[in-house]
């Protein structure tokens, strides 16, 4: 059997639709349809035009409609943000951001109620400031929560609009903090525990499940496939990597998420002090990640610099020194909108290093930071799970840069294989057609045939190991890097 499937993959500031054609031993997919995810700040709040992209949506499963039949559409995006329904169904107000400052402070409340060992020991995740959990915290007494009957995630929120079906796709769910990692299921007592009203947690789904067919707004009804909705799963279901290989996966884009695959979840206080989460896979597996700042800090800068393209910034940075100042990549302060070059100065001078003054130097730090910070998350990984890393699997828009794929071969001195570029949309497309009859058994066979249409560009580790190992220890004497859980 083959499909011709859409897949609406949205990412933290652009989205697009792909059409998928998938059979055993063929898979092409072509954009029918991008378009800018633009947050918009509405007083002190930032928030997502959600309407905004499910007009987008539908103008990209017409444009997919109007080249053939589909058999199928699924839907990915970014995790943790929701929209809140009523009584009636009604969304009230739209998402708030999760770069949005609510959720100052709230963290250290939560933690009153519920420590940070119990949450990890029952859902494993990464215990950031703006995961869904603390969020809900920040909204704790406001009318908006007490009038809410239900809590979608974006994705699941998307699929509703278009099916009118109510549900939360798994794992997309493993990444708000009210998850058991181990049992697969909300945990209603730790929500009690933490003051979250058990009645918004919707029914759970898995990946492959139909969620519904579509209404009349498209002229057609066209099944609704879960696939990995939260983007990173789906990105994972599309690492062209080979069954029985030991890699890890570094998924970049405005977000790095730097992990491996495991059977079953890692919820170790070593696992928890190194700043690991487990978020779920497609099969029942986990994802054992850390959350990197990724291209964000980049794609500021260059938002700043306005005149200055990514190919511009990129040649100079090739051509700046190497070894220059780095900053931690990680720190709070480069979280939110702003102004990332003086940032980076200020972050250097704290550190006794003399700040980067060229366009050049400013992109070379920023990518010399990230691949120190890919460096020891593929080294702690590696040590938490017992099984060394041999090969680095670096797909999203990250694959693109070149540079930053040498940068990172070298760091962690393992090969880097680089692509696909559009491993959420892909994993999107295999899952669907799996769901939707074509014969890809697991995962490894659907990775097989990612690999086999869309082989990665492989990068060598180049250079003396030893230049990174007295960067490594320059900066730890430095105190550029925080020890944060």
């Amino acid at each position: 059997m083959n499909a011709r499937v859409a897949a609406v993959d949205l990412g933290a500031t652009s989205g697009r639709v792909l059409v998928g054609l998938v059979g055993p031993d063929h898979l092409s997919a072509e954009e029918v349809h991008r378009f800018a995810n633009e947050p918009v700040r509405l007083g002190p709040t930032l928030h997502w035009d959600v309407l905004g992209l499910y007009r987008e949506t539908l103008a990209g499963l017409r444009a997919a409609l109007s080249g053939g039949r589909l058999d199928g559409v699924g839907i990915d995006s970014w995790a943790v943000d929701y929209g809140l329904l009523d009584a009636s169904g009604a969304l009230l107000g739209n998402p708030v951001h999760y770069r949005d400052s609510r959720t100052d402070g709230v963290p250290a409340r939560v933690h009153e109620l519920v420590t940070p060992e119990e949450l990890y020991s029952s859902t494993g995740v990464q215990q950031l400031p703006f995961t869904t959990l603390y969020q809900l915290a920040a909204e704790a007494g406001s009318a908006r929560l007490e009038a809410a009957e239900t809590l979608l995630l974006i994705p699941d929120l998307l699929a509703y609009w278009l099916t009118g079906s109510i549900g939360a796709e798994r794992t997309n769910a493993s990444t708000t903090g009210l998850y058991s990692a181990a049992r697969h299921e909300w945990d209603l007592d730790l929500a009690a525990r933490a003051g979250v009203p058990g009645r918004l947690l919707p029914p759970l789904r898995s990946a492959g499940e139909v969620i519904g067919r579509t209404t009349a707004d498209l002229g057609a009804e066209v099944p609704v496939v879960a696939v990995g909705s939260h983007d990173t799963a789906s990105a994972v279901v599309g690492v062209p990597a080979a069954r029985g290989s030991r890699f890890a996966y570094i998924s970049s884009g405005t977000w790095s998420l730097v992990g491996v695959e495991l059977e079953s979840p890692l919820t170790t206080g070593a696992a928890l002090a190194a700043g690991f989460g487990n978020e779920g896979g497609i099969e029942g597996t986990t994802r054992l990640l850390r959350n990197v700042m990724g291209l964000w800090v980049l794609s500021e800068c260059l938002r700043g610099w306005q005149t200055v393209t990514l190919a511009e910034a990129l040649a100079a940075a090739a051509a700046a020194p190497a070894f220059g100042p780095v900053v931690d990549i990680d720190a709070p302060g480069f979280l939110p909108p702003g102004d990332m070059p003086a940032r980076i100065e200020r972050a250097c001078l704290a550190s006794g290093q003399a700040p980067p003054r060229t366009t050049g130097e400013v992109v070379r730090c920023v990518l010399e930071s990230l691949a120190m910070a890919y460096r020891r998350a593929v080294r702690q990984v590696g040590e938490l799970t017992g099984t060394p890393v041999e090969v680095v699997h670096v797909v999203g828009g990250g694959a693109r840069n070149e540079l930053l794929c040498d940068l990172t071969a070298a760091a962690c001195g393992v090969p880097v294989l680089a692509g696909p570029v559009e491993a959420a949309a892909l994993g999107n497309v295999v899952v669907q057609a799996r769901a939707l009859g074509v014969d890809l058994p697991d995962r490894w066979a659907m990775r097989s045939l990612i690999a086999s249409t869309h082989p990665p560009r492989e990068h060598r580790p180049a250079g003396r190991a030893g230049e990174w190992d007295a960067l490594e220890a320059r900066l730890a004497s430095a105190g550029v890097w925080e020890e944060r859980g």
